[in-house]
């Protein structure tokens, strides 16, 4: 639970802001058009359309400052496993300064290591993990059922109040007739239009939610098991790998989704599957980092870039075909040195570095280095560096691992920082 601060600090963003905003713009045409297309005080349907709708409008609040306020639960900074063996199965965060607990991720943009991290959504700026994900679902839910409701009482007045004429001069008794001036019309079909993009976006992020949920995966989690059989394609040594947390359906709906939205379990310690243990996707999560290392390449900067996300003067490809992703852009001076994980035909994506080039898999980075997208015409491959002496040149393989990026926009950032 987050404390007041944390709250009033997060609730004034652009995001959550522009939520509300959209919120109350649909709830005050939806009330001000059912008191003239359906009169509550003149029909029992029409009270009872007006009520399920308001009902509707206060759960996708409730849900909304829920989500918020009780935030996705975050590991305690300089946390460590009890058991000392485990720490060699674990990743290591520079930023907080401890372990990684099984199925938690850093999040760059609250700085901190969220417990079972989803994504970060930027509409209640923060993070959707183990303690918000049950009212983060109820919100989708809540806002897809009072928009669809929206859309349709909208809809209908605006019908009846361009058409009103026609109503009117045959003598329709008994037909309540919609008066909307210009500004009114206008208004009203604004707000049919942002309740029927409600419906399509937040209902094709609550399908992908469900999706994961019914896999006991987050979408963090998905392209790890994505990567791990990627590998496993290329190594039919390693054997199969299967989720450790895939209880079965049944079991893994309940586990997020319940009516008290209240977490199960303490975020750390997880119920697994038969023939795994806690530590099975973060020793994979290892051997991923592993196979990264060995296929990044090192580059040297041969001209300065700002860090500009629509540099103008990198040439027009650059300009016009920027990654798809909310990552940030690193500004680089020319003689820095990057290590590349990610190449686009106009981008590159690495890591700025300084001193030894590689590190072995359970040494712990002593700071985190800065890293962000930067044109590809910046930069150099260094033909004889010692990183570049023990790659796989499999380019196939280095293609096939990019994240993809325009999935759902609004938890890229997340999906990088595992």
């Amino acid at each position: 639970m987050k404390s007041y601060l944390e709250f009033i600090r997060a609730l004034f963003h652009v995001g959550p802001i522009s939520t509300i905003v959209l919120i109350k713009t649909i709830t005050l045409s939806v009330i001000y058009c059912s008191l003239m297309w359906w009169p509550p005080n003149e029909s029992i349907c029409g009270l009872l359309s007006l009520t399920s709708f308001l009902v509707a409008s206060g759960l996708v609040m409730f849900n909304f400052f829920s989500a918020i306020s009780h935030g996705p639960g975050y590991l305690p900074l300089g946390w460590e496993p009890k058991d000392e063996s485990a720490k060699s199965k674990l990743q290591y965060c520079v930023v907080c300064k401890g372990y990684k607990a099984p199925r938690a991720h850093h999040c760059r943009k609250c700085g901190r290591c969220v417990m079972k991290l989803d994504h970060h959504c930027p509409w209640i700026n923060s993070c959707v993990g183990h303690e918000n994900h049950s009212h983060f679902v109820f919100f989708l839910v809540s806002a897809i059922m009072g928009c669809s409701q929206a859309t349709v009482i909208l809809a209908c007045s605006l019908y009846r109040a361009l058409y009103r004429g026609y109503y009117m001069f045959h003598g329709f008794d008994g037909i309540p007739v919609v008066y909307l001036g210009l500004y009114g019309f206008i208004w009203c079909l604004f707000s049919c239009g942002c309740a029927v993009g409600v419906v399509l976006g937040v209902g094709f992020l609550l399908y992908y939610q469900m999706k994961v949920i019914l896999r006991n995966e987050t979408t963090i989690e998905e392209w790890i098991l994505e990567k791990a059989h990627l590998r496993r394609r290329h190594n039919p040594q390693l054997g199969d790998f299967k989720n450790p947390y895939d209880l079965g359906w049944k079991n893994n709906f309940n586990f997020v989704v319940n009516l008290a939205c209240l977490p199960i379990g303490d975020g750390v310690n997880w119920p697994v599957a038969e023939g795994c243990d806690q530590y099975s996707l973060t020793v994979e999560q290892l051997a991923q980092k592993s196979d990264k290392r060995r296929r990044m390449r090192e580059y040297e900067i041969i001209e300065k870039f700002s860090g500009s996300w629509f540099p103008v003067t990198k040439g027009f490809g650059t300009f016009y075909h920027p990654p798809c992703s909310d990552e940030s852009r690193i500004p680089l001076q020319k003689g820095d040195r990057v290590l590349v994980t990610r190449w686009k035909k106009y981008w590159l994506y690495g890591e700025k570095f300084e001193g030894s080039v590689l590190m072995t898999p359970n040494e712990i980075p002593k700071e985190e280095r800065p890293k962000g997208w930067f044109p590809r015409r910046c930069a150099l491959e260094v033909a004889n560096s010692a990183c570049n002496d023990n790659l796989e040149s499999d380019q196939e393989v280095e293609q096939s691992e990019e994240i993809p990026e325009c999935t759902v926009n609004a938890f890229s950032d997340s999906k990088k920082d595992q």
